[in-house]
């Protein structure tokens, strides 16, 4: 029995997608031809004391409208989606042998007494940076103040010097930064380590993942907080 209510049935509708071995569609363009062949259906054999009213007929092509409309705007920012993580894997790609500034505690000592950079992320600004060296077993070497600093990343070096005189030996240390107001209340911070981009391994789900040889685990684009 064809349907005689003022507004299609979505029952109706469904069905007339539907096959026993093939799940219904819900593409805009099925829905359209569905609603159209239902409308027909339903126009000449609707009750002539209760037609279909068509402001009822207006808000219902006007759906369908709507969703095809979402239907492309989801193939256009899928489409951004896609050229955004291909620009991605280039970016990360350009710091292939580049030194980055990452979260982290780690400064190594080179045998020619040079040591990697380290730095800190501020939110606000510090009146006073205070920093430590610490050793594989967890002693102090060297605690030097940095001065003030704004709000931001800022990098450092190590001249390699211990504290009571001589040079730290070659190897790696642990390096904390500490920030303070004026009144001498500590500071929200974070500790960077330097390390270098070796490869990239492109299409992870938070982008491209940057290899830094082992001195860190790999990061994203968005774990670089400096590029030097």
């Amino acid at each position: 029995m064809i349907n005689t209510k003022n507004t299609l049935d979505p029952a109706l509708l469904s069905a007339t997608n539907a096959s026993p071995n093939k799940p219904v569609s819900r593409s805009s363009d099925d829905l359209r031809t569905s609603f159209m062949t239902l409308l027909i259906a339903q126009l000449q054999n609707q009750d002539p004391l209760n037609p279909l009213e068509n402001a009822e007929l207006t808000s219902q092509l006007a759906q369908i409208n709507t969703l095809s409309g979402i239907e492309a705007l989801n193939d256009t920012l899928n489409g951004i989606a896609g050229q955004l993580g291909a620009n991605q894997d280039m970016q990360a790609a350009g710091l292939i042998g580049k030194g980055v500034m990452v979260p982290g505690e780690r400064i190594y000592m080179g045998a020619e007494g040079v040591a990697t950079p380290f730095g800190v992320e501020l939110d606000d600004r510090a009146h006073q940076l205070h920093a430590q060296v610490i050793d594989g077993g967890g002693q102090v070497v060297r605690s030097f103040d940095l001065g003030a600093a704004d709000a931001g990343v800022h990098s450092f070096l190590w001249d390699g010097s211990v504290n009571g005189g001589g040079v730290a030996a070659p190897g790696a240390y642990r390096v904390v930064v500490e920030a303070f107001d004026q009144e001498g209340n500590a500071l929200a911070s974070k500790t960077l380590s330097y390390a270098m981009v070796n490869a990239v391994t492109p299409g992870g789900a938070n982008g491209p993942l940057l290899d830094l040889g082992g001195v860190a685990a790999p990061v994203t684009l968005g774990d670089i907080r400096q590029i030097l």
